[in-house]
């Protein structure tokens, strides 16, 4: 191997999770990075982007770990990143093993991973800590419900992190009711929140800590999330409450929108952050109503906005990866504020 450059392993780069985020955010730095690339199948969109690939067995399969290790030997790699989730709470697992072998694995700790999965678990910690967020329910029974005295809602799975499948809002209790019939078929129980704000104050929030826990920066994108590729949840407001809005929607698509500081807004995810014990990236879903932010969910990884970020000069991996790996001392980030805005890129893949 080429002694002067950084050999990077990023898994799951399939095209639509982080890890390509992560692959088109290290692409923009200056530092010469040699990308190996791993997907469990052949036809993976990212495969095209890197400079050497892997197939390897699902996350869940025994001999995941068994294949990363012998990649990261084989190829003299510094860092690792995970592009999925089922691969990050995999490697969350055997941080140490990797770890062991001389990588900068920027994963947070199992029991942070743990706590971010469960929506309801994140809720009741966060006002433990006296933090401000939606009223949030356990629904496990139809009569649960009869708890729920303010609406519109949102009903959601109440574990996993990200994605937006089986996720509705409910304006009364005949939605409400016809909605839990529906998800209880297919969920064991699930999560209500109540709908907070307008769709125009809703953020998505990157804190990135070091190995260590110390705060390196936060960033914030206010979403614009009425457009049709942001947007696949909305509903007009027939509640009243005309503080919240005409229209009611879920940021349910491909993020993007206004990036910038909004200290109101990050300096409050900073402490949050610091609260639960982050070890590297987090990412925080959150709208600010009065003069209250409400966090409604918490991503403990790296975000499907980290490329945008980077386009920035918020640029979390490569950040990380000359902090802990190069050795450079970087106490704060300086980047730039403007508008992101995202399309569609296809790619043909000849048949062999």
């Amino acid at each position: 191997m080429n002694a002067d450059r950084i050999n990077v392993l990023i898994t799951g780069l399939g095209g639509g999770g982080h890890g390509m985020q992560i692959l088109k955010a290290l692409k923009l730095s200056r530092l010469p990075y040699y990308f190996i690339g791993t997907d469990i199948t052949q036809l993976s969109y990212g495969f095209s982007q890197v400079d050497k690939t892997y197939i390897v067995p699902p996350a869940n399969h025994l001999e995941y770990i068994d294949t990363l290790m012998h990649i990261i030997e084989t190829n003299d790699i510094k860092a690792v990143f995970h592009g999925s989730e089922p691969e990050l709470r995999v490697m969350s697992r055997h941080a140490q093993a990797l770890r062991d072998l001389g990588v900068l694995l920027p994963i947070n700790p199992p029991e942070l991973i743990e706590l971010c999965t469960n929506k309801f678990e994140t809720m009741t910690f966060l006002n433990s800590r006296g933090f401000t967020t939606p009223q949030t329910f356990l629904v496990a029974s139809i009569d649960d419900i009869d708890s729920i005295q303010t609406y519109p809602v949102v009903c959601k799975p109440h574990v996993g992190s990200g994605g937006s499948n089986n996720v509705f809002i409910a304006q009364d209790e005949e939605e409400m009711q016809l909605i839990s019939r529906y998800l209880l078929r297919h969920l064991k129980e699930f999560l209500v929140q109540e709908y907070v704000g307008t769709p125009d104050s809703e953020y998505t929030v990157g804190v990135l800590a070091d190995m260590k826990g110390d705060i390196i920066g936060a960033i914030g994108v206010r979403r614009h999330i009425l457009s049709a590729l942001s947007n696949r949840i909305r509903v007009e407001n027939r509640t009243g409450r005309k503080e919240l809005g005409k229209i009611l929607a879920i940021s349910s698509g491909i993020s993007q929108g206004e990036i910038g500081h909004f200290e109101e807004v990050t300096d409050h995810c900073k402490e949050v952050a610091r609260s639960i014990g982050a070890r590297g990236p987090v990412n925080l879903q959150c709208r600010s109503f009065g003069d209250q932010v409400y966090v409604f969910e918490i991503n403990p990884r790296f975000s499907g906005t980290t490329s945008l970020r980077a386009m920035a000069g918020f640029n979390e991996p490569d950040i990380l990866i000359r902090k802990h790996v190069l050795g450079e001392e970087i106490n704060r980030i300086s980047y730039r504020e403007g508008v992101i805005l995202r399309g569609l890129e296809e790619r043909f893949v000849e048949r062999v």
